[in-house]
């Protein structure tokens, strides 16, 4: 049964997250505009420095930070961050585009992702941070949680 485009890229949102290199949660997000894959992320250090599964422990779960708190006490660059820095970096516009997350994203990357103009984000699971859900509809930003087929997530 061919599936529909929502259903579609959530999928490959995540496949995409088997990159991750975070102990903790494996992200992965991926910027489409016109049914056109523009760019993919996941959570993982930034380039050229160790990641977390090659260090072998994660700061946070040391210091038994919940999730949604303190995330500046964390090497892992969150998989939207990543989606568009790598837009970026290649020079691809993302005006106007949907961002598919595997999980809801952070304040932190709400503000990036209204600061690039993304206009609609879908995603799965829900990340603890209430403040991301007030941005975007502060910011007119169509933020919309999905549920794929069971026994799809990684």
């Amino acid at each position: 049964m061919r599936p529909d485009w929502e259903t579609y890229f959530m999928k490959i949102a995540y496949i995409v997250s088997e990159r991750s290199t975070c102990i903790r949660r494996k992200v992965g997000a991926i910027i489409v505009r016109d049914n056109r894959i523009l760019s993919t992320g996941y959570s993982g250090a930034p380039s050229g420095l160790p990641h977390c599964d090659e260090i072998g422990s994660c700061l946070r779960d040391e210091m038994n930070i919940p999730s949604g708190e303190r995330s500046e006490l964390c090497r892992a660059a969150h998989a939207e961050l990543n989606a568009i820095s790598q837009a970026a970096q290649y020079g691809v516009g993302i005006m106007r585009s949907t961002m598919y997350c595997t999980d809801s994203p952070c304040s932190f990357c709400a503000k990036a992702m209204i600061n690039s103009k993304i206009i609609t984000v879908i995603y799965d699971r829900e990340y603890p941070d209430t403040m991301a859900s007030r941005m975007f509809a502060e910011a007119g930003i169509v933020s919309k949680k999905t549920k794929i087929e069971k026994g799809f997530e990684t």
